[in-house]
Parts: structure tokens; sequence; C-alpha cells
């Protein structure tokens, strides 16, 4: 943080503040301690996390470094005054016997002391992502990190006796080191499973994993790292394909949840834990420790009969890994508590993994993030609500509405809280939220992998495994023979026919899935056997240029009847979220148009969202034109109303999104004047800093670009983004024209 941003006088060059000699002095004085205007940032240019308005390059070694610094902030408390980047250090060469200057990544001083080398306590080593590698490489261990640790090593003892904590890390490995000066013959440089909070205060580095576990809240960069490196080891040391490696993680990270489940709601000690012998062996080989194993087995066990009524495990899941990998993989996760860490860094940590390694083969797109949060925040689900989405694939839909209602409960001012103040709010209405999941969260999709995934998306985040059944939407109820069709009849009170609330989905699409077969009467004919209005048909035009029902289809796209059954699906005045093809929305043909025209005959038009073609690319590998439709299904006295009067006029929300926050290749677009400069904002950030033990709420000034994103969620719209956005025009939009929505002028159903 910049001196001059906390409002301490600066001196001159030499030292010395300058001296006052009359009026002229004084604005000549003035003139020169005015701040100059920051010079304009370049597109390669980022402002240093740790000074907050410093320019950096950002190199790949420099985007490393500055994700660690945020985590130091966030994860572990420590006051970004207390770091310094690029901190020469002299060490010694055992080799030559001479000195040579090096430096470290980011040192850490201790609290509001000089930045000199006595006040040294911790050393950061980063350097950049190895560049990715189309073998599976595998992840490499503390027993087999000789040179990285020897660098910090190196740089610790420079640094002087007091600097005991080390880390090191290239995006993909990373290692904390602890320095064991017990011997007065010889330095070690040991394992260590995590860094103490603050300034490490009664901290024992010989505990064990439970008494980190107390202090350590996730920080979601931190959580993305230790569940991909989780992952990466599985897969590549433990030679599983991704999906298997998977499961196999997330058995063991269901463990863990079951773990602190029992120490917070019945007293157990802790079983999920590593002690100093295993972190000691982690240092001479890969073998693991038997005890640590056997103990995360044992909850494993344990989570299938805590969930047997739920059916979500069977005799096929199985933990089949190594002693090696189960005790790797405690070690990344016996420091966090995540019944205290933020929903969101769970959500969007569990996200990336889920979908970088389920992938459907049935016409899926699963939804980019930034998409399934403006259709949750423009549908705004309430919490005597029940939200379906026949589609689920792995879940993004239903976590997002749990979310959103979680930051509806929490205080309007939230943005100005600090990330552990927020977290502490969230853990407090996880309960909550669990009911509100086991009442009115269902999915529903034909592949029981993703089902399973969406089951354990909404476990993760409120400790009950949520409504998910293995069923071919398009079916049900009247037909079906897969596993969840059963379960899910038992709930028709709320997802039977017009009992829906909020549907929303990305349902499959594209002519070469087409659907065919029985299932087509059943959206000609009722279960009376009588006709109802249906898109199931052949469609042609007339002389005059109107639409002529054919004969039945044989044949029809899966996304046009999904439009038909969500309409069906959700209550009279129920609202519905569907992701379709532009085509479906824009090609003139006729079959095409009557997918339009039972739209308008069943529903009222609310939005529509045309999305940039960046959003699936970035967001799910695919090159395709979407459109969000937004609906809400007319009620038997406004259809009457529409029969008698004739079809309605009213306003419509239609949007057309230019930018989604990133160009094709992923990289983050920001906002630019007219000159083409990056438009910078300035704004303050509280965080919790930890000294002695405690806890101490401090504000920091930043400085940072503005992300051009038009689909920006209100909840991630910080205070000093002023620009137009794709939901703060829709809530404009809906407030100038209340009371003109047909639905709004009292009619009954």
């Amino acid at each position: 943080m910049g001196d001059e941003q906390l409002g301490f006088d600066m001196p001159g060059e030499d030292g010395r503040k300058p001296e006052k000699a009359g009026e002229a002095a004084r604005e000549k004085q003035n003139r020169e301690e005015e701040p100059a205007e920051p010079r304009k940032l370049q597109d390669d240019e980022v402002f240093d996390y740790i000074t907050g308005d410093k320019v950096v390059k950002l190199t790949e070694a420099e985007r490393v470094r500055q994700h660690i610094a945020r985590a130091l902030v966030h994860q572990y408390g420590i006051d970004p005054r207390d770091m310094e980047a690029d901190f020469p250090i002299s060490v010694l060469n055992e080799e030559t016997g001479r000195r040579t200057r090096r430096r470290a990544s980011i040192a850490i001083f201790e609290h509001d002391k000089p930045h000199e080398l006595r006040y040294v306590r911790r050393i950061v080593v980063t350097k950049p992502r190895p560049k990715e590698s189309r073998t599976v490489s595998k992840i490499r261990t503390f027993a087999r990190a000789k040179e990285q640790v020897d660098e910090v090593a190196a740089l610790m003892h420079g640094a002087g006796p007091e600097c005991v904590y080390g880390l090191w890390t290239d995006d993909k490995d990373l290692y904390f080191i602890h320095r064991d000066t017990s011997s007065p013959f010889e330095e070690k440089y040991r394992p260590l499973l995590n860094w103490p909070r603050g300034d490490a205060t009664a901290f024992d580095a010989q505990g064990n994993a439970s008494s980190l576990a107390i202090m350590r809240r996730a920080d979601e960069t931190m959580l993305r790292f230790a569940f991909r490196r989780c992952h990466n080891y599985i897969h590549g040391n433990e030679g599983l394909p991704k999906d298997a490696a998977f499961w196999q993680f997330l058995y063991v990270l269901f463990a863990k949840l079951h773990d602190e489940r029992l120490v917070r709601e019945e007293g157990q000690e802790t079983r999920f834990y590593i002690d100093s012998t295993d972190i000691a062996a982690a240092a001479e080989d890969e073998t693991g420790s038997p005890a640590v194993a056997a103990r995360v087995r044992e909850l494993f066990e344990d989570v299938k009969k805590f969930y047997a009524e739920q059916n979500r495990f069977d005799e096929y899941d199985r933990l089949t890994l190594s002693d090696g990998a189960l005790t790797f993989i405690a070690r990344q996760l016996a420091t966090y508590r995540f019944q205290n860490s933020s929903m969101d860094a769970i959500g969007a940590a569990y996200q990336e993994l889920v979908g970088a390694n389920l992938r459907g083969d049935r016409g899926q797109y699963f939804t980019p993030s930034s998409a399934v949060r403006l259709m949750v925040e423009i549908l705004d689900p309430e919490e005597d609500e029940t939200v379906f989405d026949p589609c689920c694939g792995t879940g993004g839909f239903l976590r997002e509405s749990l979310l959103h209602l979680v930051h509806k409960w929490l205080p309007e001012d939230e943005q100005s809280l600090s990330v552990q103040e927020r977290a502490r709010l969230e853990a407090a209405l996880r309960d909550r939220l669990g009911e509100y999941a086991k009442d009115r969260i269902f999915g529903a999709d034909f592949d029981p992998f993703l089902t399973r995934a969406t089951a354990f998306g909404v476990m993760m985040l409120t400790d009950r495994a949520g409504n998910t059944f293995q069923m071919d939407s398009l079916a049900f109820p009247r037909s079906g023979a897969l596993p969840g069709v059963e379960r899910a009849m038992e709930r028709l009170d709320r997802i039977g026919p017009g009992k829906v609330d909020v549907l929303l989905t990305n349902p499959p699409f594209g002519t070469d899935i087409p659907v065919s077969g029985p299932v087509l009467e059943q959206f000609r004919k009722d279960e009376s056997g009588a006709e109802k209005p249906s898109v199931a048909y052949g469609w042609s035009r007339g002389k005059d240029g109107s639409l002529r029902r054919g004969k039945p289809a044989l044949s029809i796209a899966p996304e046009k009847l999904f439009v038909q059954k969500a309409v069906e699906w959700v209550r009279p005045g129920g609202r519905i979220g569907i992701v379709l093809p532009n085509g479906i929305l824009s090609n003139p043909g006729p079959d095409d148009e009557a997918v339009r025209q039972y739209i308008l005959d069943e529903c009222w038009v609310m939005a529509s969202v045309e999305l940039p073609v960046e959003t699936f690319i970035v967001g799910a590998g695919v090159n395709i034109l979407t459109t969000l439709l937004f609906l809400r299904r007319k009620t038997e006295r406004e259809k009457y109303e529409e029969r008698l009067h004739g079809p309605a006029d009213y306003p419509v929300f239609m949007a057309v999104a230019e930018k989604a926050g990133v160009d094709r290749r992923g990289n983050l677009l920001y906002v630019r004047d007219a000159r083409g400069d990056l438009v910078v904002r300035e704004y303050e950030e509280t965080d919790e800093i930890v000294v002695n033990g405690v806890a101490i709420p401090r504000t920091i000034k930043r400085r940072s670009p503005v992300l051009d994103d038009d689909l920006m969620p209100l909840r991630d719209r910080p205070p000093y983004h002023d620009r137009p956005s794709i939901i703060t025009e829709y809530h404009k939009f809906v407030e100038r024209y209340a009371g003109e929505f047909p639905w709004e002028k009292g009619a009954d159903s």
C-alpha cells in the first residue's frame, strides 16, 4: 500500500522534509508534492496486490505471485503492508563458498516492523506455471522436490534464524516448509501441512492438522488449487482416467465433510488429520501412512451409511486409492474447515473440477457460470418456491439458486464486509439452506453420473444430498424405467406437471440427436387421450402465409420438446429460464415458427438475452450462438382475456450482450476509454489481519481496471463498477414498466 494513500507525510528525495520559506515556497512545495496523474495501464500490466497501486508487468511468474499474495491476505490474515516483492537476500553458495544476491518473490516481515532483513519471518518463492502437456504428468511430492526446497531453504537461512516458514509454488506444485532449529548442530527444513494464520504466535509446527483446521477458512484461489492438485495426483500418480479420478477424490472429500459434521454436531474427535510423524515421513518417501489411509477409508464407509436412506451410494462405490494417495489428499484438505468457508469459494472450486472432468455425450453443453448466475438473478427464486432443472447436468442452476438465496439473506451491504466476515455469516445460514434444499431443490438428468455430481454439489453446500433423479425427463411422469423414476414419483407434489414454481434449464439440442418413438404421443395428447397444444407435428404454410399443422412428426429436435415440457411443468404464473440455440427463435421455417407461436400462446415473454459466442467457447468449449429466454406461464384467466380481447400488447425486455468479460482465448477484457486506454477505478477493500491471534479489520485502498462484462451478476459487481450490465438494465426496465405487465394486472387463475 503506497504511503500517500495512508495519509503519511512523504520526505524529500534526500530523506528530509522540505523547508517552508514563505508563501511562494509553500505554493512551489504544494505543486511539487501533488501526486502526478498515474500513467495509463497497459494491456500486459496489473496493479500489484501487495502495494495496491504499483503497476507491474503481468508475466506468467507475476500471475502466480499475484494469486499467492491475494491468498496470503484472504486466507492467512497477513497484512499486505508486511509484505515486499522481490526482496534481496544474500545467500551462501556452499559449493563455491561465495555469497550471491537472490530475491524472495515475497518476503513477509514481523508485523509493523521495518522491511529489513532481521525482521523477515516468512519467504515465498513463486515460479511460472508449467505449460500444459498432452501427456499425463505426475504431481511432484515433497520427497521429490529437493531442488525446490533447497531454493527456499537458502533464502530462509540467509534471512536469519527468525525466518522459520517458507513456501514454494508454480501453481501446479506447492510446498510448505518449516525450519527446524531444535538441533544445535544441523538445521533441517521439513514439510509442513500449511502455514499458520497471521503472525504465527502460539503456533505449534509439530501439532497435527486438527489444530490448524480451526484457523483456516478456504480462499477461493487456494481451494481451487487444492482440489485441482488432489485430482491431478490421482490422475497422474495413480494412473486413473480423469472421470474415475474425479469420483475417487469426491469420496475422500466427503469423508472430510463427514468428519467435520461429526466433530461439530456430535462432539467426536476428528479422524481426518495428519500428525507430525506422518508429516516427517512425507519428506522421505511417497508410500503414505497406513494409519491415515485407514481413518479415511473408515470415514468413507460411515459416509455411505449416513446417506443410505438417500440412495446416494451403492456397493460399487469403493475407495480404491493407495495409502500414498490418501495420505497426499489428506495433507491437502486436513487444514481446511469447510463449514466456515465461503460457499461461493466451495461452489466455484467444485464447478471447476466437475466441469473439467465430466462431459456429457448426448448433446449437453454445460452452461457457463456467467449465464447461470444471470438467469438465476433475473428469475429471482424465493425461499418458498420450488426450483427444478430437468436437464441438470452437473447442477450449476441448482447450486447457483442456493447461493442466490444465501446472498439474499445476507446484509445488503455484504460487499463492504470482509471475506472472513461473509464466510462466518454464511456458515450460520447453512442449516436453513439445507432445509430449503431438502424441500425445494430438484434436478433430473438421463446420465446417472451427472445426477450424482449434481447431488454431491448440493451436499457440498448444504450437507444434504439434494433431490436429483436419473430419469428421462421428456417421458416423466407418464413413462420411464430408469432408476430415479420411482423416487421422483414420490415428489409429484413438488415436480409434477403444473407444480413447479421456477424452472431453469439448458436442454440438449441438435438435429443429430432427434427424439422419436412413443414418447412423442405424450406431447400431442394428455392422459385422457384428448389433444393438447403441441409442437410435435410437421408444420407448413398456407397460401396466406399462416401456419398449418400437418401429420404427427416422426422425430423432433429435443430442444423443441423441452420448450413444451418446461411450460407444462410449471404452475400457471410459474417462471421459466431456458437456454436455446438462436435458430429456434429466428429461423423463418414453419417448424421453428410453430415453437415460437406455442410460446406466445402459452406464456408471457419476460425477457430475451442473446449471448456473445465467447460465453460458450470459453465456458463450455463449444462454438454456438445461444439466447436466454425467460417466460411466465399464462393462467387460464389470462388466456380467456386474450381470446376475448385479442393478444395483449406489453413491454418485453430485449438485450444483446456484446461482451462476456473474456475474448475467445479466455483472456480478460476490460473497459477502455475513447482513446483506447484502460479505465481504472479506485475502491476500498476490507480484510482481516491476524495479530497475536486476534483478527483485526483493515481497510485498504486499491485500484483496478473495470471488467467489460455485460453478463456480470449483481453479487459480483464491485461498488466502483459504474458500467451498465444486463441485470442492472433489466431491473431498471422492470421498475420503469411496473404495472404494465399483464401478469401484474390482477388476473386470477
